[in-house]
């Protein structure tokens, strides 16, 4: 022990009543007796000062203990401690403290015995009983796993102590609040609410009683009546916390507006809590209110500059205005604090992604593989973080056409675990789909089926794929056999109009987009489906349904990236309304700047607009990205043409050529295909007849 440590333990004691000059010294420490008489409390309890000596110097053995593991010193601790408990059997510091070094010192059952052999003589005695609960609560591990046997009957035995603590004192505010904490680790929650409303009569404005009465309503799904309980409160006991409360309980129900003006007050009322100013901007973050969200963060970072987080959030927020250097700059504050952050790195991997920066990505991303891989101890938390790294870094290699190596990354998952296993064999049939390989994707499928034949993921994978290879029975039949009536009917029936939709079986697939509106979760689940409708109305060349299926979306959400991107498509590939589609689709690339196809779309809308010098740079870019999408180099063959640059344009249509006999038989367009080669046979006609006649020989 440090000699400062000495100094303020004997100093703590002094002031209570320390001995005088002539005090008995031994060689290791500086023990001193307790002086006759004591004046230095207000009762003059000489008893009361005994206990505080008693207690000094239990506290001074047990920071001996912690030094130097000796039995002597946890000895004359407890020694020291049970005769100031003895004392002052209500004094909870004491109580604590007494546990602790029991604890500590693992005299567990020693302590245990003792208690209990008071508690045979005196059911009723408090002090033997709060030391027990208190004994028993240390024992516990972490709270939220519950799982272990012995974990839960340690929870029995401390609901037990603190039952009858609260039953021989109804006063006891801490043993309540245990009382209801363990309880509702039990999932007995009426107990647990019966205990808290009880405390809550007796002190309406106790804010740990008010917290968990309201987390324990919101858990129960009883959002109003936990709204309503904290804003009884509030008018008795206006306290910034019980405003944050408010807060919390509005957020969950998914109140935002509400839950801002709480936070609001909380930290109109508590201007220098930072907890307030953070869960106000994360509201407000969370509302879409970036500018407003950006005041909040940046005044925390001038308060706090050294918490990552906030800088994370602005990273967050400017990616979301799309002011990437805005948000490359905060991100990278964001690493200098938290170099090792996988919250960190996924951000600066996706700002770059969205910069088209792909190779950057791939680096961060790398890096970070290797960073943790090199961690000498194999941890759960290392293991997910690696399959979190995997799997991010695996699909934008799969992004930017470099398939190998995303199945590689992909089958560098599958060694982390079953659970691990499971998903990225998924993300290798994907892949394989994705590179045109049917015979690869479907050995993956059928391999992974075998592995795993009731994981619902796979089978989807498997029907998918099906679908997309002209199998549509087969793919109607595996998917049907997954419906049971669950929220995740909506994801299938979503699979099935696809599967239809490819087929060209157009009345069962709007027959399942309508059964998936129906149970459809939320506002997104309905801009699903209304995408997915007005497609299968433009494929059927039903333009004016599947237009107002597009509007229909837009309201619900007018920055639906896919909506604009297909809606402002439609209406450019057929010559129409050429300035309403260039401007559906600019939206649209202002939320996703690097996408090919919509890059494509704008680049098919400036062709239709003879505006081939903008429409060049835009689908150039946009081959550059997806260099296998037939229809894409098609675009930039008929722009060429347009251009009378003749061989670029035979060079982008025979590359169109190749890649329509590479492609899945649900893509495969013969007419599209067809027209393509009509176009390379025409103008190798032309160029044919513009030909000089060559010389005869002599």
């Amino acid at each position: 022990m440090k000699i400062g440590q000495n100094f303020a333990v004997l100093s703590l004691f002094l002031l209570f009543g320390g001995p005088t000059a002539g005090a008995k010294q031994t060689k290791k420490t500086q023990e001193v007796q307790a002086p006759a008489t004591v004046t230095a409390f207000p009762d003059g309890s000489a008893n009361r000062a005994e206990a505080y000596y008693d207690f000094v110097m239990g506290h001074y053995y047990a920071q001996e203990y912690q030094v130097s593991s000796h039995a002597e010193d946890v000895n004359k601790a407890i020694d020291f401690l049970k005769k100031a408990y003895a004392l002052d059997p209500n004094s909870q510091q004491i109580g604590d403290e007494l546990a602790e070094i029991y604890f500590q010192s693992q005299r567990i059952r020693d302590a245990v015995t003792e208690a209990q052999s008071i508690l045979g003589k005196d059911p009723d005695n408090l002090a033997a009983r709060r030391l027990l609960a208190r004994i028993y609560v240390r024992t516990l591990g972490d709270l939220s796993d519950t799982s272990a046997q012995g974990q839960r009957d340690t929870i029995a035995r401390a609901v037990e102590q603190y039952r009858e603590i609260v039953r021989l004192d109804s006063t006891d505010t801490d043993a309540a609040l245990w009382l209801a904490r363990l309880y509702r680790l039990e999932n007995d929650q009426d107990k647990a609410e019966s205990v808290l409303r009880t405390l809550l009569a007796r002190e309406p404005a106790n804010e740990n009683g008010v917290e968990q009465l309201t987390q324990l309503l919101l858990d129960e799904g009883k959002s109003p009546e936990a709204i309503s309980t904290v804003q009884g409160i509030l008018q008795h006991a206006p306290t910034p916390r019980l405003w944050e409360l408010l807060g919390d309980a509005y957020n969950q129900s998914h109140d935002l507006p509400n839950a801002e003006a709480a936070y609001r007050k909380a930290a109109e009322v508590q201007p220098d809590n930072l907890n307030h100013r953070k869960q106000l901007a994360q509201t407000l973050l969370a509302e879409h209110k970036y500018a407003e969200a950006v005041e909040q963060y940046e005044r925390l970072t001038q308060v706090d500059a050294d918490d990552p987080d906030n800088y994370l959030r602005l990273a967050e927020i400017y990616r979301q205005m799309k002011d990437l250097d805005k948000a490359e700059q905060s991100v990278l504050l964001a690493k200098q604090r938290a170099p090792n952050s996988l919250e960190v790195t996924y951000y600066e991997a996706s700002i770059y992604q969205d910069e088209g920066r792909f190779d950057d990505s791939i680096r961060v991303l790398s890096e970070a593989v290797t960073a943790v891989k090199g961690q000498s101890e194999f941890t759960p938390s290392r293991r997910r973080t690696l399959a979190i790294l995997y799997q991010q870094l695996g699909q934008l290699y799969r992004q930017t056409s470099n398939y190998a190596a995303a199945v590689n990354t992909f089958e560098e998952m599958v060694r982390l675990g079953p659970e691990e296993d499971r998903r990225a064999r998924v993300m290798i049939i994907d892949t394989y789909r994705d590179a045109r390989d049917v015979s690869k994707a479907m050995d993956a499928a059928r391999k992974a089926v075998d592995a795993y034949p009731k994981e619902r993921s796979i089978r989807v994978a498997q029907a998918l794929l099906f679908g997309e290879n002209a199998q549509t029975d087969q793919a109607v039949s595996q998917l049907h056999g997954l419906l049971d009536n669950s929220p995740a009917d909506f994801e299938i029936q979503l699979d099935l109009a696809q599967i239809y939709e490819e087929g060209k079986r157009w009345n069962e697939a709007e027959q399942s987009v309508h059964a998936a509106e129906k149970i459809a979760p939320d506002p997104s689940g309905k801009e699903m489906t209304g995408f997915l409708l007005g497609a299968i109305f433009e494929r059927q060349k039903k333009f004016d349904q599947a237009e107002d299926q597009f509007r229909k979306v837009l309201e619900l959400n007018p920055r639906n990236a896919s909506t604009l991107n297909y809606y402002g498509y439609m209406l450019a590939d057929r010559g129409v309304r050429l300035d309403e589609a260039t401007d559906l689709i600019k939206r649209a690339i202002t939320e996703e700047p690097s996408n090919a196809a919509y890059l494509d779309s704008l680049g098919w809308a400036y062709f239709k607009q003879n505006k081939l010098s903008e429409a060049e740079e835009l689908l150039r870019k946009a081959v550059t990205r997806e260099s296998h999408d037939p229809t894409i180099l098609s675009h930039l063959g008929d722009l060429y043409a347009k251009m009378g640059k003749d061989s670029l344009a035979e060079a982008q249509w025979q590359q169109s050529l190749d890649e329509w006999h590479r492609v899945l038989p649900a893509e495969f367009e013969p007419a599209k295909m067809a027209e393509v080669e009509q176009k390379i046979s025409a103008l190798k006609r032309r160029l044919a007849q513009q030909k000089p006649p060559t010389d005869p020989k002599p």
